[in-house]
C-alpha cells in the first residue's frame, strides 16, 4: 500500500462517519427508521479510547427528526453496520445512545506499516496547494533583533513548516520597513554621532527621541573612518542621507546574517521602499478615496473612516472626545498627513494589498508583538475597505519572553549594558536549545525561558531528551544489525502481536502525528509538535524500558523493530522541520 500523505486518525473518523451514515441510510429504506432527513452528528475519538476508538451521537442528534429514543435509533444504526472489510471490528452501544467503535487489527498495522516505512510519514495534502504567506520578524533594519524577534523567530519558521507538511505552498517573508520616520530617526540619530566624533557630545547633544544604542555609535565611527571629516561641514540632510545610504545595508545584511545564524532562511525580502517607489502606495489610497473610504480634510490630509470598518472585527479605534449622550466619537485616522507624506498605516495597507491582490496568496499570516493586538482589527478592516476580504488575513499575537536564570529574571546583557539581543543569546544557549524552547508554549502565553536548562547535556533539557531518545533508536538498530537482525519489511507485520500496554500507547502516538501536523497548521501552533514530539520520545523510553527486541519471537521482534524505525522516523522528521540537529549517537 501506497502510504504517502496517510493520516490515520482522519482514515479512521472518515470511515466512521461514512459506516453510519449508510446504517442511517439503510435503516431509513428498510423501515427500521422513519422517512426523515438525516441529523448532523459528531464523530469523535474520546479521551478516554477504553470505552472505544471513536464515539458518535448520531442516536442523539436523530431524536427528534425519527421521533424515537436515542437508544433505539442507535440499535437500528448497528443493525444496519456493516464493519466488515473496515477499518473496525466491533461496536458497542453506551449509556443514552453513543455509538463506540472499535479499531481493528487492519488499522494498527497499517500506522506501523506507514510510520516505519513512509520517509515522510506525518506530511499530509489538506492544504491542497493553497498559497500561504508567513511574515514573521520584520525587526527594524534601525538596531539588533531582541528577544521578541528570537521567539517570534522560532514561531513563524515553525509555523511555516507546519503548514508546508500540512500541504500548503508557503512563502517565508520578512518585511523591511527602510522608509518612514523611523528610518529619517535612525539617519539623524547617526548624523549627530558622526558630528560628535568631531565636534563632541556638549556642542551636538542628542535628543532623547534619538536611538542611544551602541550600535549607532559604531556605525558613525565605520562612515568616518571612510570620509573622515568630509561630511563635518555639509548640509545636515546631505549627511543624513549618506549615513543612512552606509549604514542601513549594513544593518539588513546583519539582520540576514544572524537569522541565517538561527537557521532562518526567507523565500522574500521585500522592501517597504519599493512599495513608494512603484507608486503601490499612491495606488492604494486612490482605491479607498473611489470606494469612499478616505476623504480630504481641510488641511488637505486625507482621512481613513477606520471605526467604519474595523469594528466588524471587533476592536473600533475611537477618541476621548464624548459628546452629550456619553457615547464615544469614533476616530478616523491619517493616511497622508497634510504634507503630502504617506503614513506608516497607508504603506501597510499597500503591502498587504500586494499580497493577497498583486501577488494573489490565498491567505497572508503575520507573527505580531501582543503590543500590536490594537492593529490587527485596523488591518484586516483596511483590507475590507480596498475591496478584500480581511478573513484572509490572519494576525498571530505572540506574548512576552522572560529570560531566567537561577529561577530569577535576567533583565540586562554582559557585553552592552542593555537588552539582551538575540546574537547574545545564542553565544550563550545552543540554537537547538533556542529554537525547541521558543517553541515549546503556544504564542499567546508568556514564556519563561531558563538558561540553565537550555544548556544542560541531560535528560531534564527537552530537546537534549528527544535528540537521546532518536540516538537511542540508532544504537538499538545497529546492535540489531550486529547480531544479523535485519528488517524484513512492511508486508509481514502484524499489529496485534504488539500486546504490551508500552507498545499499544506508541501505536496511538505514532497514528496521531500527521493529525497533529494538521491541527498545528490549522490552529498556527506549532508548539503542539514539540510537546508531541517530547510525549513520543517519553512512550519510547517507557517501551524500551518494558519490552526485549533481540530475544523476542521472530514475529513480535519484527513488530518491535518496526515501532523503533517508526519513532525514529517521527523524531526525525520533527526535528528536521523545526531544523534542530538528529543526531545518531550522544
Amino acid at each position: 500500500m501506497n502510504y504517502k500523505y496517510y493520516n490515520p486518525r482522519k482514515a479512521a473518523l472518515d470511515t466512521a462517519r461514512e459506516l453510519l451514515t449508510s446504517a442511517l441510510n439503510a435503516a431509513v429504506v428498510d423501515g427500521s427508521l422513519p422517512e426523515a432527513p438525516l441529523p448532523e452528528f459528531i464523530v469523535e475519538i474520546p479521551a478516554d479510547v477504553k470505552n472505544g476508538d471513536i464515539a458518535s451521537n448520531a442516536a442523539m442528534a436523530g431524536a427528534r427528526a425519527f421521533h424515537k429514543a436515542p437508544r433505539q435509533i442507535a440499535q437500528a444504526i448497528v443493525d444496519h453496520l456493516n464493519l466488515e472489510g473496515s477499518l473496525f471490528d466491533r461496536v458497542e452501544i453506551a449509556g443514552p445512545g453513543f455509538i463506540n467503535l472499535f479499531l481493528g487489527t487492519h488499522w494498527f498495522t497499517s500506522v506501523l506499516q506507514a510510520a516505519a516505512t513512509e520517509p515522510e510519514y506525518g506530511r499530509t495534502d489538506g492544504g491542497a496547494g493553497k498559497r500561504y504567506n508567513v511574515e514573521f520578524v520584520s525587526a527594524n533594519p534601525t538596531g539588533p533583533m531582541h528577544m521578541g524577534n528570537a521567539r517570534g523567530g522560532a514561531l513563524g519558521d515553525c509555523l511555516a513548516a507546519c503548514l508546508d507538511w500540512a500541504g500548503y505552498d508557503v512563502t517565508r517573508e520578512f518585511y523591511i520597513n527602510d522608509a518612514g520616520n523611523q528610518i529619517q530617526k535612525f539617519g539623524k540619530s547617526l548624523a549627530i554621532r558622526y558630528l560628535q566624533l568631531y565636534k563632541g557630545e556638549e556642542a551636538v547633544p542628542l535628543p532623547e527621541e534619538c536611538y542611544q544604542g551602541a550600535d549607532i555609535i559604531a556605525r558613525a565611527k565605520e562612515f568616518a573612518e571612510i570620509h573622515g571629516d568630509s561630511y563635518v561641514d555639509k548640509d545636515f540632510e546631505e549627511l543624513k542621507d549618506a549615513l543612512i545610504a552606509d549604514a542601513l545595508p549594513k544593518n539588513i545584511a546583519g539582520l540576514q546574517r544572524d537569522l541565517g545564524k538561527y537557521r532562518i532562511t526567507y523565500d522574500v525580502w521585500f522592501h517597504e521602499s519599493d512599495l513608494h517607489k512603484s507608486g503601490a502606495v499612491d495606488d492604494v489610497i486612490k482605491i479607498l478615496m473611489d470606494k469612499g473610504a478616505c476623504y480630504k480634510a481641510e488641511d488637505g490630509a486625507i482621512m481613513y473612516r477606520s471605526a467604519q470598518y474595523a469594528s466588524k472585527y471587533g476592536v473600533v479605534n475611537r477618541k476621548k472626545d464624548e459628546n452629550a449622550d456619553g457615547e464615544e466619537e469614533a476616530k478616523d485616522e491619517v493616511l497622508v498627513r497634510a504634507n503630502g507624506i504617506p503614513t506608516y498605516f497607508a504603506a501597510d495597507i499597500a503591502y498587504h494589498y500586494n499580497k493577497l491582490a498583486v501577488r494573489g496568496f490565498d491567505r497572508a499570516i503575520d507573527i505580531w508583538g501582543a503590543d500590536h493586538h490594537g492593529h490587527v482589527a485596523r488591518m484586516k478592516g483596511a483590507m475590507d475597505a480596498v475591496g478584500l476580504d480581511g478573513t484572509k488575513l490572519d494576525v498571530v499575537l505572540m506574548q512576552m519572553v522572560n529570560l531566567m536564570r537561577d529561577g530569577k529574571p535576567v533583565r540586562m546583557s554582559k557585553r552592552t549594558g542593555k537588552a539582551i539581543t538575540l546574537t547574545d543569546l545564542l553565544d550563550e544557549v545552543p540554537i537547538d536549545s533556542a529554537r525547541f524552547f521558543f517553541n515549546q508554549r503556544e504564542s499567546s502565553s508568556t514564556l519563561d525561558f531558563d538558561l540553565d536548562l537550555a544548556v544542560r547535556n541531560d535528560s531534564e533539557n527537552p530537546v537534549y531528551y528527544v535528540q537521546y531518545a532518536h540516538a537511542r533508536i540508532c544504537s538499538v538498530l545497529k546492535k540489531l544489525e550486529a547480531a544479523g537482525v535485519t528488517f524484513e519489511g512492511a508486508d509481514a507485520l502484524d499489529a496485534s502481536l504488539l500486546t504490551d500496554p508500552s507498545e499499544q500507547a506508541l501505536l496511538r502516538l505514532l497514528s496521531a502525528f500527521p493529525a497533529e501536523i494538521a491541527a498545528a497548521a490549522e490552529k498556527y501552533d506549532p508548539a503542539r509538535i514539540t510537546r508531541y514530539v517530547i510525549d513520543i520520545a517519553t512512550a519510547f523510553h517507557r517501551f524500551y524500558n518494558a519490552c526485549r527486541i533481540l530475544e523476542a519471537d521472530p514475529a513480535v521482534r519484527q513488530c518491535r523493530m518496526a515501532l523503533c524505525l517508526a519513532v525514529r522516523s517521527v523524531i526525525r522528521n520533527v526535528l528536521t522541520m523545526f531544523k534542530v540537529t538528529v543526531p545518531e549517537s550522544m
